[in-house]
């Protein structure tokens, strides 16, 4: 039975991201894989770059059962590389990190191949068990119907809503306080801290269970 790994925020972790990886592979021990990475995969860690080469490669072997989701932050990305968005706010939300992966003082000189992918990737993946999001939704909102500033950056009054969305929501964005993936009745956060020295968290789905049966966890400075 296939196994969906929903992978949290990443932020330049490549590390984490890499053993994440390879712990995920070996709980499927064989069985059909698909990924879907939920966004933020620049800034505030060390590896931006290495981080976008990787997923890139991996989605280029596993097609389909690749899916990456627009993060925030390659959206601060574009907006600054676009001149919608001084480029200073971009480097304040850890940009500088990304710049300093790429050997690079602008914005404008990142990979045209990456610039060319963050901009291909899309908003939200639905399943008909789960949707998975960067952010979150907006709850006044059917899910077919979301503004695309909410699916990227809203927190509240997302958090603290009990609406039944017919989906389990999974969604990264905002980190745990405690290192571990906060598991509600209508949502799921997997976004761990992995940035601010937490580990990088995967979900496990299976089948037709909506919740997810397991965790798996890796840290950027070990196993």
């Amino acid at each position: 039975m296939e196994r969906v790994y929903a992978i949290g925020d990443i932020h330049g972790s490549l590390h984490a991201l890499s053993s994440l990886i390879s712990k995920c592979e070996h709980e499927a021990d064989g069985r059909p894989m698909k990924f879907v990475f939920i966004g933020d995969y620049i800034d505030r860690g060390s590896n931006s770059r290495g981080v976008i080469d990787y997923v890139m490669n991996l989605q280029a072997r596993w097609g389909a059962n690749a899916i990456c989701l627009l993060g925030n932050h390659e959206a601060l990305a574009l907006s600054a590389i676009d001149a919608e968005l001084n480029a200073e706010n971009w480097i304040w939300n850890g940009g500088d990190m990304t710049l300093r992966s790429y050997d690079s003082s602008s914005v404008g000189e990142l990979l045209a191949e990456h610039v060319a992918w963050f901009r291909s990737l899309r908003l939200a993946f639905d399943d008909g068990l789960r949707f998975y999001v960067h952010a979150g939704v907006n709850p006044a909102r059917p899910l077919d119907q979301q503004d695309k500033h909410d699916l990227l950056w809203i927190r509240e009054p997302f958090l603290s809503s009990q609406h039944d969305y017919g989906r389990l929501v999974v969604h990264g964005h905002t980190p745990t306080a405690t290192g571990m993936p906060d598991l509600r009745r209508n949502r799921l956060n997997i976004d761990t801290g992995v940035a601010y020295g937490g580990p990088l968290t995967a979900a496990v789905f299976v089948g037709e269970r909506t919740n997810p049966i397991t965790f798996i966890q890796a840290s950027d400075q070990g196993p």
